[in-house]
């Protein structure tokens, strides 16, 4: 509901939870403090879609595949807006050490033959994410593997016919 609507009321979001106002009110004393506990869901989800990747050790492209379908899955499940998300200090330096691990990853697979050289610097970290973005929103009927799937493609390999 917040993502089709950042501005959705408590009482709006109760409604929809099929839950009582208060009921949400028990639990969150405040929007702010229920938009929190999304964001940290949210973010506790990357870490935890990252660590299963396990980018430092799998091969690149097993890696890579598994890394694209678990963040699919998060983008699916947690649709918040990341802008209002990173106001907050700690979520801000939680999300940096998440990036910085991906960032490291995508070095690796450079390094290791899977992606180009030579891109304009930070391509490929500012590309993987929207390409993901978009395949969780435009192409909602396929699985996250399946997703997955079109987005490693598309990155590995482009759009042309050659």
């Amino acid at each position: 509901m917040l993502a089709a609507d950042p501005g959705a009321s408590i009482a709006s979001i109760a409604t929809e939870a099929g839950v009582d106002r208060r009921t949400v009110y028990r639990r969150f004393t405040s929007r702010d403090e229920l938009l929190a506990a999304i964001y940290e869901a949210r973010l506790t989800a990357v870490e935890h879609a990252i660590e299963d990747a396990r980018l430092r050790e799998a091969p690149v492209a097993v890696a890579l595949h598994r890394y694209v379908e678990n963040i699919i899955a998060v983008n699916r499940t947690w649709p918040v807006d990341l802008a209002r998300m990173l106001a907050d200090d700690s979520v801000h330096a939680r999300r940096e050490a998440s990036v910085r691990e991906v960032d490291a990853f995508l070095e690796r697979a450079t390094d290791e033959g899977l992606l180009r050289p030579g891109l304009a610097e930070g391509w490929t970290n500012a590309l993987l994410p929207q390409l993901m973005h978009l395949v969780a929103r435009q192409l909602p009927d396929l699985s996250p593997a399946q997703a997955a799937d079109v987005v490693v493609d598309t990155l590995l390999h482009g759009l042309g016919a050659s």
